[in-house]
């Protein structure tokens, strides 16, 4: 979520209509291909409540994997759950049935959950870089570090830090006035992008999401570079390399569940900021890159780097057929 400082005050003063909805947006020039397109969204989208459903169903019914690693891995999976079905009445409704327009309640409240739980996914990907380190650098302490107890407790913390940081935004976009024809150009709402349209002056919501970005995503990011920091250290210390790459092969799911959820973030809100002159098609693939990449990835990532899934997966899969 990138802040914008642009100022829309000057549309205020036109003879423009103030507006009570806003306008989603599709492919634009590429209207008549909408419902072939809308075959592999509605693929990907099936893929990931599957593939997260099977992550949470198996982590629920195995009693071996009750342990730290996988009880993030279902907080991880809850969360990719809830962005696909955050997005995907909006997105289809766009590419199969057309429907545009969506009221200033429900984008607000879409908005919310949507960045609720893109920071709390940071959070969740920040706790497992902690298990990791613990795992890797403490192991000896690495029952009494993360008990049930303490799982518990980081992922209140986590979801009490989203809620408070993303309350806020609903209401201070409610106070401003929207006018002309308020077309944005996901097929769903974000904060940066509803902002931008407002008859008013935006620098306080600007900063404020600024300050937001950087007390989670920055905060999150830089904490996850110095625990490898330190992984990578106490991996480099062991004598024998097949055990090194033993150990640092317990990190690669990790490591891609991290690449997958925070190169999107920061090539969206890159192009939201500096790329005025970026093709429309750009932001859409990267806004669909953004939210549907990391859901659709991660159970796949984790079914095939993790044993203990793979085997659960696969074993459920044999008894199907």
């Amino acid at each position: 979520m990138s802040p914008h400082t642009m100022t829309l005050g000057s549309l205020g003063n036109s003879s423009s209509s103030i507006s009570s909805t806003f306008l989603l947006s599709g492919i634009s020039g590429l209207e008549h291909m909408h419902i072939w397109i809308s075959i592999p969204l509605c693929f990907m989208y099936l893929v990931s409540i599957l593939g997260n459903c099977t992550i949470l169903f198996i982590i629920k019914t195995e009693s071996s994997l009750h342990e730290p690693m996988y009880l993030f891995l279902s907080m991880l999976a809850l969360i990719d759950l809830g962005l696909s079905l955050c997005t995907l009445p909006t997105v289809l409704g766009i590419f199969w049935v057309g429907v545009r327009e969506i009221s200033h309640d429900a984008c607000f409240a879409q908005l919310f959950f949507i960045h609720c739980l893109s920071f709390l996914e940071s959070s969740v990907l920040l706790s497992m870089a902690f298990d990791r380190f613990v795992a890797i650098c403490r192991p000896l302490h690495y029952a009494s570090i993360l008990t049930n107890t303490v799982i518990g407790r980081i992922g209140l913390v986590s979801l009490g830090r989203s809620i408070a940081l993303i309350f806020p935004l609903p209401f201070m976009l409610k106070r401003f006035s929207y006018c002309g024809l308020p077309v944005l150009s996901h097929s769903y709402c974000l904060h940066q992008e509803v902002m931008k349209l407002a008859c008013a002056d935006i620098k306080a919501n600007s900063i404020y999401g600024m300050f937001v970005i950087v007390s989670t995503v920055g905060i999150d990011s830089l904490l996850i570079l110095f625990s490898y920091a330190l992984i990578l250290c106490t991996v480099l210390s062991i004598t024998s390399r097949a055990e090194r790459l033993k150990t640092f092969n317990t990190c690669a799911s990790h490591i891609c569940a991290v690449l997958l959820f925070y190169t999107p973030m920061i090539g969206l809100s890159v192009i939201h900021r500096f790329g005025k002159q970026v093709p429309h098609l750009v932001q859409v693939v990267m806004g669909f890159m953004y939210l549907l990449f990391p859901p659709v990835m991660n159970p796949i990532v984790y079914s095939v780097k993790t044993k203990q899934i793979r085997e659960r997966v696969t074993h459920a899969f044999c008894n199907c057929v």
